[in-house]
């Protein structure tokens, strides 16, 4: 690939999963991989339990900001990543969609939303590999 691959992370709020795959990937890619996140109906902010478990392993999320999920960006990605968004993701023919089915951590205590944290990074772990090879 000559450049970046671009990958959107989609749930619904756009403030808890998609925000912490977001943090991973970019932490676990540094500037190989081109990540945006978005929601089909964003929140007014991001999860704090999301925040406070990334700041925990230290990857701060406090910057972000939930984002409305425009057909532009999934028309722009070489990857989406869908997590609970159903058909309110918009989908385009040719580009590439994978869903991640997780639990949602929306008003779930911070054990909960670290047991998501952890299933996130695996997924990228993977996902990193088959982007970009050895990481």
């Amino acid at each position: 690939m000559t450049q970046r691959p671009r990958v959107l992370f989609v749930c619904v709020h756009n403030a808890g999963r998609s925000q912490m795959a977001q943090g991973w990937l970019r932490f676990l890619a540094g500037d190989r991989v081109d990540v945006r996140s978005a929601g089909s109906v964003p929140a007014d902010q991001v999860n704090p339990v999301a925040v406070r478990a990334m700041a925990e392993i230290g990857i701060d999320i406090t910057t972000e900001q939930p984002k409305l999920l425009t057909a532009a960006e999934v028309r722009t990605s070489d990857l989406v990543i869908t997590m609970g968004c159903g058909d309110s993701c918009p989908v385009f023919p040719g580009t590439r969609y994978q869903d991640w089915p997780l639990p949602d951590p929306a008003g779930q205590p911070i054990e909960v939303v670290r047991q998501v944290r952890d299933q996130i990074r695996t997924r990228v772990e993977v996902l990193l590999t088959d982007l970009v090879g050895d990481h």
